[in-house]
């Protein structure tokens, strides 16, 4: 059965079979198969009637044919499960959490643009080398929730809420969201085609050079930019749009995490599904907070 991958790096693992399920059937080994016979068995050089038996010397089978591989027994082997992926996902945001309350209480730029750097840096050597490494993957953990919760501060400070005032409404905003998006997929109501997963990607591709410019522009205008960040009728709708393909992404995710199940990856590979998770999570966080922000300024001014 051909399996038809949204994640990429899912994608490449199904495609060089490494997986369960799409590893290279097993052959038998030689003289075993439904129209052969091994030597030195009944039937084979028997001779004719009335000359004596002559037949073959029988040799030993190997158990596993000529040069066979052996099938996989280790325990890195085991195919990965939905259980797997819940499991590492929800050790990974915990770890987000613990270091952002660190920094959300004790808010230290060294800390908020350190912690963004290395994120940026180590999110982006887990992606290309496509790695299950527990430590690196829990180093970009800590590395994001310094930086994720630096900023929530300073988002409340600047709207002049009370503390965990705009950060419970965008944690259980996020919790909705996922919630939603998990349903939608669930019952089918979002179907994740190559089509769609085109068009994710292409918005993406968009809102990363729109953030850019905006960013480079501000260098020069005050930090204003394009307005696309601004407390405004432009940033909210800027803010909606992002929500929405943040949550695009996740189920990108939800397709990829059902792909490689049914594909029968090694379960080490539920380490790249809940960093996936983890950064879409914590971009739908972002943007919902920043969206809480703007309504919290427009509202209070």
């Amino acid at each position: 059965m051909r399996i038809r991958g949204s994640n990429p790096v899912l994608k490449r693992v199904m495609s060089s079979g490494q997986g369960g399920a799409g590893a290279p059937p097993y052959q038998q080994p030689y003289g075993q198969g439904p129209y052969q016979q091994p030597y030195g068995q009944p039937g084979y050089a028997q001779g004719y009637p009335g000359y004596p038996q002559q037949g073959y010397q029988q040799y030993p089978q190997q158990p596993y044919g000529y040069g066979q591989p052996v099938p996989p027994t280790s325990a890195d082997a085991r195919p990965m499960t939905i259980d797997d992926v819940v499991i590492r996902t929800g050790l990974v945001l915990a770890v987000v959490a613990a270091a952002a309350v660190v920094s959300f209480f004790i808010p230290n730029p060294v800390l908020i643009f350190g912690g963004m750097i290395v994120a940026l840096v180590l999110g982006l050597v887990i992606s290309f080398k496509q790695s299950t490494n527990p430590a690196l993957i829990f180093s970009y953990a800590v590395a994001e929730g310094l930086f994720l919760g630096g900023i929530s501060r300073i988002f409340e400070m600047s709207a002049g809420v009370a503390t965990g005032g705009l950060v419970t409404q965008a944690i259980f905003g996020t919790i909705f969201a996922f919630g939603a998006m998990l349903a939608l997929y669930a019952f089918r109501i979002v179907r994740v085609t190559n089509t769609f997963v085109k068009v994710v990607s292409a918005a993406l591709i968009a809102a990363v050079v729109l953030l850019l410019a905006n960013l480079v522009i501000g260098l020069f205008n005050g930090g204003v930019g394009l307005g696309l960040r601004e407390a405004g009728p432009l940033g909210i709708i800027v803010s909606l749009v992002l929500i929405l393909v943040a949550c695009a992404t996740l189920a990108i995710e939800f397709r990829g995490i059902e792909d490689g199940i049914q594909a029968g990856l090694p379960h080490r590979f539920a380490w790249q599904c809940a960093f996936g998770l983890t950064v879409s999570l914590v971009w739908l966080y972002i943007e919902i907070l920043r969206l809480l922000w703007m309504i919290q300024s427009i509202f209070s001014d």
